[in-house]
């Protein structure tokens, strides 16, 4: 059996391996090692949780050990597709570098640009970088690729998945045609395989394991649910997950819980804890320090449920994991092998069970063909579902009721609303406003058959002047009086029926008592 002191290594490297408590290489280290020292091109192939990490840095440190590096010039590049996995490779550098003068800077987002750049422009050695943040720096100016010697791209196919192929591309360009190219990945997809053919030079290939399969350590099985009713089924669904939990008892020492949705991550990490659950969500919205709190208090054994996101499916070293719980079956059956591979890891032996709905059978089925082989089926914890399977129910009906009350009170706002544009427009008709022209015009003819009076002597007295105008007053009040309830039910008769139902002539304007003051000239009205 191959063992590392038989690699070929730096001392000071196996000193740190030695002291690690690893002995034997796995197989993707013992086939990559060796080409990559002799400074050929490495394209590595294999499933999440084979050591692929260990199997391109310590070749990488071997050939670091002698140099020095220059400012804002690295001399070796690491791409890693998630933060998380960049940390972990930090560690890894951190872990084997410990008794050789190495220094390495770590470039991903949700960190300081300055305190970067200041350990850039003291000069790095190992470069460990996001593309998106590494393009960053380049394009500020604050990063120079030329003095590149090894570059590695680990994870390429999840780098696929995440959109990164153009900025891979075009960091290729950046560095010197003469790198040396170590290339990982779980899955060779045809884009894979073409950017392979382009930037590596006759690579060493080492495939240690069928594409995308899952190891043999791992228990499996899945719970086919259905919902008793459509707006029941996600409370239903956590029901069972939290039955899955409990049935597994004290076997169940840690599990990572997986979701396709960054907003289901946050309800299920919620409901756990609402039912006494110690859980905690961790997803690529959430802030880099919560993220990196949340993954040691994982790995320290203070936590005992990571609620996840494919963030944390892919290159996470998390040891001794004893299950994973896929509350959605994944949309891409690649997706789930490397969620079940957080467990069973370097022999031991996991769990992993999923819960599948009507609408993700097809995703299933990708699954079962690509693994080759059936998952067997668990019974449903809930059994038939019933009244007894409501039990988180409350969680989603509280939330439809403001929206019914709402719509209540609108429909009879609306209702409020327009009773008084009806009265208006009642009032408005084209009827009334024709019985109003009348009085006007009714006034007028009087006045003009009346023959124009004399001015009345100033010495007139008082008496005289008020006579006349005090009973027409009292007569104009009781007319007014009389002629507004006959308008207003001449109104609405019309608007019934449009005519007169009560008969007899109706009162145009004034009437026949004219107020004396209409009678009058400006200039009597004025002198008065």
């Amino acid at each position: 059996m191959i063992k590392f002191s038989d690699l070929n290594l730096n001392p000071k490297v196996l000193k740190a391996i030695e002291e690690a408590g690893y002995e034997t290489p796995t197989p993707i280290q013992a086939g990559a090692i060796p080409p990559a020292l002799d400074g050929r091109d490495v394209l590595g192939i294999a499933q999440t949780g084979t050591g692929k990490t260990a199997g391109f840095v310590l070749p990488m440190i071997t050939l670091l050990a002698r140099g020095r590096a220059r400012a804002r010039m690295p001399r070796s590049l690491v791409l890693c597709p998630t933060r998380e996995l960049a940390a972990q490779v930090a560690e890894n550098f951190d872990t084997y570098t410990k008794h050789l003068k190495l220094t390495k800077a770590l470039l991903i987002g949700g960190v300081s640009f300055k305190e970067q750049d200041t350990l850039i422009d003291k000069g790095v050695d190992v470069l460990i970088a996001t593309p998106g943040r590494l393009l960053d720096h380049f394009e500020r100016g604050k990063l120079i690729l030329s003095d590149v010697k090894v570059m590695v791209v680990d994870e390429a196919d999840r780098m696929l998945d995440m959109g990164f192929i153009p900025d891979i591309e075009r960091i290729f360009g950046l560095t010197p045609f003469t790198r040396q190219t170590l290339f990982f990945s779980a899955t060779m997809a045809p884009e894979i395989e073409r950017i392979t053919n382009t930037f590596l030079s006759n690579p060493a290939r080492i495939e240690v394991a069928r594409q995308a399969s899952a190891s043999e350590t791992i228990e499996q099985g899945v719970v086919m649910f259905k919902g008793s009713r459509k707006d029941r089924e996600a409370s239903e669904k956590r029901k069972v997950l939290r039955m899955l939990i409990d049935a597994e008892g004290d076997k169940c020492t840690n599990a990572i819980i997986f979701c396709n949705r960054k907003m289901d991550v946050d309800t299920v990490a919620k409901s756990l804890k609402k039912y006494g659950y110690d859980a905690a969500p961790i997803h690529g919205d959430l802030d880099q320090s919560q993220r990196t709190r949340t993954l040691d208090g994982f790995r320290a054994g203070d936590l005992r449920f990571l609620v996840a996101s494919d963030v944390a499916a892919r290159g996470l070293d998390v040891p001794s994991v004893s299950h994973v719980f896929n509350f959605d079956v994944p949309s891409h059956a690649e997706d789930y092998v490397h969620r079940i591979g957080r467990t069973g890891r370097a022999g031991r032996d996991g769990k992993a069970m999923m819960i599948c709905v009507p609408r993700d059978e097809k995703n299933f089925e990708d699954i079962e063909r690509l693994i080759q082989r059936e998952i067997p089926r668990l019974e449903n914890p809930l059994g038939h579902i019933g009244t007894e399977a409501q039990g988180d129910a409350p969680e989603d009906t509280t939330e439809k009721k403001p929206t019914s009350s709402r719509s209540r009170s609108r429909s009879r706002s609306r209702k409020t609303d327009d009773t008084p544009k009806a009265d208006t427009t009642a009032e408005n008709t084209p009827e009334t406003q024709a019985d109003a022209a009348p009085s006007q015009a009714d006034a007028s003819p009087k006045q003009a058959d009346k023959p124009a009076e004399t001015p009345k002597p100033e010495a007139a007295p008082a008496e005289t002047r008020a006579e006349p105008s005090n009973a027409p007053r009292d007569n104009q009040r009781n007319e007014s009086r009389q002629d507004s309830s006959d308008s207003k039910r001449s109104s609405s008769s019309r608007s019934r029926g449009g005519r007169d139902d009560r008969g007899g002539s109706r009162v145009m304007g004034l009437g026949d008592h004219t107020p004396t003051f209409i009678e009058k000239s400006f200039a009597e009205r004025y002198d008065g």
